[in-house]
């Protein structure tokens, strides 16, 4: 391995290669800051410029996009509460809290070092492991994928707040929103009133879009507009406390990160969610998540790169893209006439090897480029927001339109922007009607594949050893907090004393 990875480095660091893994990872930043484009988008754009270029060359500023794009959103959501991508939805949560207390430019920073410590973890892990995690990832079939959605159901308990059963309500809401359009199993429209624009579904990107940015500025014009954030320089730094507090939540969001991305389909959103939802968890400080916390920030953001990574697993290895992105990028293989799968990596390895090398290596651009330039986008909010509203909804409305080039995504972005002004004012959780939007489609499409494996029994997934330890862990995730806090007030119960 150590022979390959000085083929990877040698082939990634020559100046052709260098210079378009940095054409790649700062297009896909100016891309992720774009609301509604994202990395597959992005991707798929930029596609034909690459086509004169050698293979790997081109591969490598393709996988650059992809990377650079997850930071790009990354800003946006911490800036103006706008999900660039939607696996950097959660980072809204605390990041533009963190924002509006004057730490932008800590939050930002933050998510750039997590992102590379993340892309190193994943990195080295893809590197050792490759084989054996795609042939752990052929292992979950159907009934495993449904156990992983009950499981990342059960994270709506750390993203409901006090309220629990409102918060799964929220959820279920997501779930039936997401249920518009065919039906997986029968193919039958449902739900969409005759509207063709509805066969598709309601467009997750632009719910996103209209439910944080839109209704977040409705909210503070009701509110009247608050004074320009006026923080000192040295608040826009990231603290020696705030590493301190972030090096677990970026080591757990890594790990997880790496084991969502492996899983064909499962990507980097719910990666995301699952690290915010364990580290709310873990953390000693989570009566803070949702109102400014460092560690929601670090955990999601190493969580979604480490994904991003993960999703070259299943396709370099057995040809099945990890994600929408990587399905793209299959579709590059096929143009430079490349057949990704078990043999690539002995009849191709200067590519294969010199591909991942270069996510090294454009990580580390990003960091030298965006680390030292937090504080200045930071700097962004010292705008009065009578400038900045109008700003906030003609690019959510503009990265609309760029979506699908019709003014159907545009409607979707200004009604959802309603139901999320009327949530804040309401007071009702947003985190879990996302999660029941994200997991839906993937649960529904899980739950039909498992019940035509079992004949209409959906308990086989008891019976698969894999299925049956992500039920556990689910429960436990359930039911665990209750039965630890039942069985320390009973502990710390005195004795009754018997009179006689």
């Amino acid at each position: 391995m150590l022979d390959n990875l000085l083929l990877g480095f040698e082939t990634a660091l020559t100046l052709e290669n260098v210079m378009w893994c940095f054409v790649g990872v700062l297009m896909g930043t100016v891309i992720g800051v774009l609301p509604g484009l994202g990395s597959t988008t992005g991707v798929a754009i930029l596609l034909p410029l690459t086509l004169s270029l050698e293979p790997v060359t081109a591969l490598i500023m393709l996988a650059g996009i992809y990377y650079g794009c997850q930071y790009g959103g990354t800003i946006t959501s911490v800036l103006i509460s706008t999900p660039g991508e939607a696996s950097t939805v959660v980072t809204t949560l605390d990041g533009y809290q963190m924002a509006r207390r004057g730490r932008a430019g800590a939050a930002l920073a933050i998510s750039a070092i997590g992102s590379f410590v993340a892309a190193i973890v994943s990195l080295a892990l893809l590197m050792a492991l490759a084989p054996p995690f795609a042939d752990f990832a052929l292992r979950f079939g159907p009934p495993e994928m449904l156990a992983v959605m009950v499981l990342g159901l059960a994270t709506i308990v750390s993203f409901s707040g006090e309220d629990r059963v409102l918060g799964a309500t929220m959820a279920v809401l997501g779930l039936v929103i997401a249920m518009v359009g065919v039906d997986t199993g029968s193919g039958v429209a449902r739900y969409t009133f005759g509207s063709v624009d509805l066969l598709s579904g309601i467009p997750f990107v632009e719910v996103m879009i209209g439910l944080f940015a839109v209704g977040e500025v409705l909210h503070q014009i009701r509110e009247g507009a608050a004074a320009p954030i006026r923080a000192r320089f040295r608040e826009l730094l990231i603290s020696r406390d705030d590493l301190r507090r972030s090096v677990g939540p970026i080591l757990r969001g890594s790990g997880l990160g790496f084991l969502f991305g492996c899983l064909p389909g499962a990507g980097s959103t719910l990666a995301s969610f699952m690290a915010y939802g364990v580290e709310k968890r873990v953390s000693k400080h989570a009566e803070e998540f949702g109102s400014g916390a460092i560690e929601g920030v670090a955990a999601p953001e190493s969580a979604n790169n480490a994904a991003a990574n993960a999703n070259f697993v299943p396709t370099l290895t057995l040809g099945v893209p990890g994600g929408a992105t990587t399905a793209v990028l299959l579709g590059a293989f096929t143009i430079y006439g490349i057949q990704p799968g078990p043999l690539l990596f002995d009849q191709q390895p200067e590519l294969v090897w010199g591909l991942l090398a270069s996510f090294f290596i454009g990580n580390l651009i990003l960091l030298v480029l965006n680390l030292p330039l937090a504080p200045v986008f930071a700097q962004l909010l010292r705008v009065p927001y009578g400038y900045l509203y109008p700003l906030i909804l003609f690019t959510s409305v503009l990265g609309a339109y760029a979506i699908s080039n019709n003014m159907f995504s545009v409607w979707v972005v200004l009604v959802f922007g309603l139901i999320g002004y009327a949530m804040k004012r309401l007071g009702l959780p947003t985190a879990p009607l996302v999660l029941g939007l994200v997991l839906g489609p993937l649960f529904e499409k899980a739950l039909v594949q498992t019940s035509s494996i079992g004949d209409g029994n959906l308990l086989i997934v008891f019976t698969r050893p894999l299925s049956l330890v992500v039920l556990v862990i689910a429960a436990l995730l359930l039911f665990g907090p209750a039965l630890v806090t039942r069985v320390r007030s009973a502990r710390s119960r005195p004795p009754s004393t018997l009179v006689g």
